[in-house]
């Protein structure tokens, strides 16, 4: 049965057959799968590795009937990626919210698959159902990629969408989605506080975000009682080491120079794999307290989610670190190790970057705590 919600929502499971078999047959997609599971290998390996991962992916989509199917497949390689590159993974907050309804988690954004990926992996781990996830079409530029992300419960935030009554519209549709999913078919959601990474260490909520979700809003209906349906949850995702770092730095210092930045074609997705495969150190979540309806406007609504994520956003010994380095102070009586193991891991990244792509690194990881101490200190 078709609905008005077809091209942005994710697979259900009477898409699957059809979504699969398509999968099977797309070589790029297997390609993309030998170059992750081996990428050293010869080239003269690749039609036998190809081969042999098709049999294996076969063999495991035959056993898949249903979504959830398809996610507790992704379980263990998910398992496996937290072990290797996630020294300790903590999470508070999450005791005190109330679960039995649905939440719309916005969360800060640092890393495109790996934010809601936890968020996802924290909700299972706790006998929660997971999250829909919201993907800017900026990713779907692969029919293959578009599919294996939506087969992972993502709606698509369209972005790309040309002329101003036609942007208007595709938000409207995304409002009203984002409203069915959570009052009607009672699913938790998540969507990142800002469009695009905050790839300065500054985490702020865009109000055009909030914006969109209130234009389902009923005339007569008061934007305090509408937000407090969605039971917004603020989500603050900190990571000790950022796999991406060095892409960032170098990507704000060139759009300061230049005064613009320019993605290459498949830069998201590269983003994508480095924040899969690289080393993350201690990582945190916290969930904020439920937002309530006691807002009057989006502008309200946005200090109140910026607030809970800074409280809850925790700083590592890299933002210690990255700070003495920015004030050029002598770090060498220091004596903790994890001070010292931060200092080492971002004079190493140094080595990678000119000096100006290098105090962006440090800022980056330097402003969070920039942030909470001038907050601290104006108490």
């Amino acid at each position: 049965m078709t609905s008005k919600f077809d091209e942005i929502r994710p697979y259900n499971n009477e898409d699957l057959p059809h979504v699969l078999n398509a999968l099977l047959s797309e070589e790029a997609f297997i390609e993309s799968l030998v170059a992750l599971k081996f990428p050293k290998s010869p080239a003269f390996t690749k039609p036998l590795l190809k081969y042999l991962c098709l049999r294996v992916v076969t063999k495991k989509i035959a056993n898949i009937n249903k979504l959830k199917d398809f996610q507790l497949l992704i379980e263990p390689y998910m398992e496996r990626m937290i072990k290797d590159t996630i020294s300790s993974l903590s999470v508070s907050g999450l005791d005190t919210l109330d679960l039995t309804e649905p939440c719309l988690f916005i969360s800060n954004h640092r890393d495109i698959a790996l934010d809601p990926a936890l968020v996802n992996w924290v909700l299972h781990m706790n006998k929660q159902d997971t999250v829909r996830i919201a993907v800017g079409d900026n990713l779907l530029t692969k029919d293959w990629v578009a599919d294996i992300i939506r087969l992972n419960k993502c709606f698509v935030v369209k972005r790309d969408v040309k002329g101003r009554r036609e942007k208007l519209e595709a938000a409207k549709l995304l409002s009203e989605y984002i409203h069915y999913s959570l009052i009607t078919e009672q699913q938790h959601l998540w969507i990142a506080q800002r469009e695009g990474r905050a790839k300065d260490g500054i985490d702020v909520t865009n109000s055009a975000l909030l914006s969109m979700l209130s234009l389902h809003k009923p005339k007569a209906e008061s934007f305090g009682d509408y937000v407090g349906q969605l039971r917004i949850v603020p989500v603050s995702i900190s990571y000790e080491f950022d796999p991406c770092d060095l892409r960032k730095a170098k990507e704000v210092y060139q759009a300061e120079q230049e005064g613009a930045y320019k993605k290459h074609s498949n830069e998201d997705l590269l983003s994508i794999v480095d924040g899969i495969k690289g080393r993350k150190g201690k990582v945190h979540l916290h969930f904020g307290k439920l937002a309530g309806n006691n807002f009057s406007d989006t502008k309200d609504l946005a200090q109140y989610i910026d607030a809970q994520i800074l409280a809850g956003y925790k700083t590592f010994s890299t933002a210690k670190a990255a700070l003495s380095l920015l004030n050029n102070e002598k770090a060498v009586s220091v004596t903790d190790p994890n001070f010292q193991s931060a200092l080492k891991y971002l004079q190493n990244k140094l080595n990678n970057l000119n000096d100006g792509e290098g105090q962006k690194l440090l800022t980056m990881y330097a402003n969070p705590l920039l942030r909470q101490q001038k907050i601290a200190n104006s108490e």
